[in-house]
Formats: structure tokens, sequence, C-alpha cells
């Protein structure tokens, strides 16, 4: 047999697949801006209450973010920024020490 004949016969199916239209440009969209992103100003005035539940979810309506994260005493977080999370950091006492976004 000759071998361009087992060369077209290879070939033939992948042709099959291959699209002749060119592609469309797609542009991403872009992440809904801004409106659950964390603003520490406006929760400063919970440093030194006792951290409860229901405090945290003040703070998190407060703070206009999406998520909340606890901070106890002597515990190990993450160090990546998130625009819409307020972390909250209290001590042994239950007493808010920091209130920071991120």
């Amino acid at each position: 047999m000759d071998i361009r004949i087992l060369a077209i016969a290879a070939v033939l199916p992948l042709a099959a697949c291959a699209s002749s239209e060119t592609p469309v440009e797609s542009t991403p969209t872009p992440p809904a801006e801004a409106e659950m992103t964390c603003k520490a100003d406006a929760v400063q005035s919970y440093v030194g209450q006792t951290a409860t539940p229901d405090l945290g979810g003040a703070i998190l309506k407060a703070a206009g973010a999406r998520t909340l994260r606890w901070g106890p005493p002597r515990s190990a977080m993450t160090m990546d920024y998130r625009v819409d999370r307020v972390n909250v950091m209290y001590d042994d006492a239950y007493k808010i020490t920091q209130v920071t976004c991120g």
C-alpha cells in the first residue's frame, strides 16, 4: 500500500472535526463592581465591644461586606486579600480588638 494513502486516511478524520468558521472573540465580563466592598472606617466603633454572633451580623451589615471572618486569639489566618470580607479579631475575653477589611 502506498504511504500517501495511509497518511491521508489518518488525517481525514481529524479534518472533519476542524471548523472553517473564525472564532468569535469574547470579552470577559468584569466582576460586579464594588457593591459588596468592605468599608473598615464604618465599623471602628465596634472595637472594645463583646464579640457575639448578633454583633458579627451588625458589623457585616455596617461594613457593607459579603463575608465575615472571626479572628480568635493565637490563631493562624490566611493572608489572601478579599475586598468583600470584614475581619473581626478578639481577645480571650471576647473583646473586639481590631476590625479590618480583607
